[in-house]
């Protein structure tokens, strides 16, 4: 197996992948919260996991991928303050929660389509892993890590002693925060396990539990739902930067306290999507869905392609004239491979410099390069056969054809009868209009090609 080199937010260093398992590696990834339509800056980090799995895969490794669905429990802040985001989407629409989910989810999981994203092994949704998330509490409560509430049961985190080892937090300067309302709350690094259902709330989604009715806690879904696929250690957790400060350090201590085992070897964490230099979002601007970039006419793995231009440890800043940069480089990109004549070899050279890199911390900016140097270097052999076990890690379909629409081809066809009435003028008419339109024609002795520009 080759040496793959993984950035550790743990330790803070690039660290060789040595799998708990020999040639299998868990991953379980932190999914989506499924009450609105996920933007494309939660989707960069979906793509740079896509590309994580393809590296392990190309290099003979077999991935168990497990991905949550937070249908249940998500409150509106990491505070466990607010309303729970799936009831308040439900109450807004009308709708039960679980329809709720279920149509989010799958805009989802049709968006990982559109941008060749693999689907995990297991999607694992919340709801349907109560009974392991009330059994974890359970044991939490017996080794003396919780305390009750009015409103729940917490995880007293003063009890844990490496509590934010991960995002490296000054516990106690944050202990010195108490001066701050925490309500009932022993610390502020307290987070809920539990919650209870208020009388005056009605809530579709409760459960019966040892102490009380109510829901679980956002956090306590991941490391219950993780362990049950994965193991009590396993060997890659993912997720946004977003959840390195609270999110995983809850993770972690939730996981760790009840088992006194390691949790995860390797934390991997995809940088922010940025809009003029900021976090993209609805108040700064720069949130589109994958939706609203088609509505523009711009074609997913677009998208895919800017997300691989900018290493995933590096914030990636957007806009849509990046986007149509991007846009334009990929579609020139795949004309080039498109027109390639396959000579049934492979080019040692470039392969044996594009695994190089891609091994070492998933350098996509770099990978491309090489591939742009592959295909520009004239005395280059087997272009295709590279080129297609380039595209296994890059997932941009570079050998697949677009189906051209019937407008074009019927522009197409009234242009070659001009041509061969010998009508340049008209001919030369219908080209700039099939050009205007985005699409391309190209002649040759067999015939014309229409391809999208």
């Amino acid at each position: 197996m080759n040496k793959i080199k993984i950035y550790n937010s743990l330790t803070k260093k690039k660290e060789i992948l040595k799998p708990i398992n020999d040639n299998e590696v868990g991953i379980y990834t932190c999914g989506p919260t499924v009450y609105w339509y996920q933007h494309i800056g939660n989707l960069r980090t979906y793509v740079f996991e896509d590309i994580l799995k393809r590296v392990l895969k190309y290099f003979g490794y077999n991935v168990k991928h497990i991905m949550n669905v937070t249908d249940v429990g998500h409150l509106t802040s990491d505070a466990d303050t607010g309303e729970d985001k799936m009831e308040k989407a439900a109450a807004k629409e009308g709708k039960k929660a679980e329809d709720i989910a279920n149509y989010y989810w799958e805009i989802f999981r049709n968006d990982f389509k559109k941008l060749n994203i693999e689907e995990p092994n297991i999607w694992c949704k919340a709801t349907d892993h109560i009974k392991e998330q009330i059994n974890l509490i359970k044991k939490l409560e017996e080794k003396g890590f919780t305390y009750e509430t009015s409103d729940g049961i917490y995880f007293d985190s003063s009890k844990f002693k490496d509590y934010g080892k991960l995002a490296r937090l000054d516990k106690e300067g944050l202990q010195a925060g108490k001066r701050v309302d925490i309500g009932e709350k022993k610390n502020k690094t307290d987070f809920a396990l539990w919650k209870f259902s208020k009388p005056e709330d009605k809530r579709q989604q409760e459960w019966e539990s040892p102490w009380g009715t109510g829901f679980p806690g956002w956090h306590i879904e991941c490391s219950a739902m993780s362990m049950k696929y994965l193991g009590e250690n396993f060997d890659i957790h993912c997720g946004g930067i977003d959840h390195l400060h609270v999110h995983h350090p809850n993770e972690i201590a939730q996981a760790e306290a009840a088992t006194g085992k390691k949790f995860v070897n390797i934390w991997m964490h995809g940088e922010f999507l940025t809009f003029k230099g900021e976090k993209v979002s609805k108040s700064k601007g720069g949130l589109f869905t994958v939706s609203e970039l088609e509505e523009k006419e711009f074609l997913p793995l677009s998208y895919r392609y800017l997300c691989l231009t900018t290493h995933y440890r590096k914030p990636l800043d957007f806009s849509l004239e990046g986007l149509e940069n991007a846009q334009n480089s990929y579609n020139r990109l795949r004309n080039i491979v498109l027109s390639l004549e396959d000579d049934k070899k492979e080019n040692k050279k470039y392969l044996e410099e594009f695994e190089k890199i891609i091994e070492n911390d998933l350098d996509m900016p770099r990978a491309l390069a090489v591939l742009w140097n592959l295909l520009r270097d004239e005395g280059a052999e087997g272009k295709v056969n590279s080129v297609k076990k380039i595209d296994e890690i890059l997932g941009l379909d570079l050998f697949k054809k677009d189906a051209i629409p019937q407008e074009m081809k019927e522009l197409a066809e009234r242009r070659e009868i001009y041509r061969k009435e010998k009508n340049w003028k008209e001919s030369d008419k219908i080209r700039d209009e099939i050009e205007e339109k985005g699409y391309e024609i190209r002649d040759s002795d067999k015939g014309y090609e229409i391809r999208k520009k």
